[in-house]
């Protein structure tokens, strides 16, 4: 939703990117990958969880900022994956999709974000042993995520009248309706996304094996 600008899953996409890229020069992964997390019918496994880590401390070391404790980053991270993986699993009860004009757009614009040009992207891209496809693949799952969030917060807020007459009047001269609705509606929207995670989170079965094995 609005509160989760396209920016962002740019940045989450191209981070992915580089961790895919990692994993083709290994040439190789422990033969056996175990399960971390079942969530309703679904399973998170490890080889996914590591994924996700790698990005997470590649970003850290980017931004030279401390690394956690790496025990402690996976828990938060496995956590941030259970929700997603929920809400994937809404897309597809919600018959949600990405058709490919909107997947097109949000590649080109990654693409963009690179300094390149769709064709360099690719070439980019089969140089560190991946595909176009595999990244459409993971920019899709994060669209469809951002679908259910607009569909099931933003139905969930309400502005009334006085709440923007209340906004214009602390703004001032030069704000339109319309830009105190925006404004007040992404206030809300922080929050009702926050309390609509906790409530999805609470009614999934989900069992956690990160300490098995």
């Amino acid at each position: 939703m609005r509160s989760r600008p396209l920016a962002a899953l740019a940045m989450a996409a191209c981070l992915a990117l580089t961790t895919v890229a990692a994993h083709a020069q290994d040439g190789y992964r422990q033969p056996l990958d175990r399960i971390v997390a079942v969530v309703n019918e679904d399973a998170i496994m490890a080889s996914q969880l590591d994924d996700r880590v790698e990005q997470a401390m590649a970003r850290l070391r980017a931004s030279d900022m401390d690394t956690p404790p790496e025990q402690a980053l996976r828990e938060q991270i496995l956590d941030r994956m259970i929700v997603e993986e929920i809400e994937v699993q809404m897309a597809e009860r919600m018959n949600l999709s990405v058709d490919d004009t909107e997947l097109n757009r949000q590649v080109r614009a990654v693409a963009n974000q690179n300094g390149v040009s769709l064709e360099q992207f690719a070439d980019r891209l089969e140089s560190q042993g991946m595909s176009l496809s595999q990244v459409r693949d993971q920019i899709r799952r994060e669209m469809l995520i951002m679908k259910v969030q607009q569909a099931q917060v933003s139905s969930r807020i309400n502005i009334s009248e006085s709440e923007v007459e209340r906004y214009l009047q602390q703004q001032g001269v030069g704000t339109s309706r319309e830009e105190a609705r925006q404004a007040i509606f992404q206030r809300k929207a922080g929050d009702e996304l926050e309390k609509w995670v906790q409530e999805i989170r609470g009614e999934a079965f989900v069992e956690k094996r990160l300490n098995q094995g």
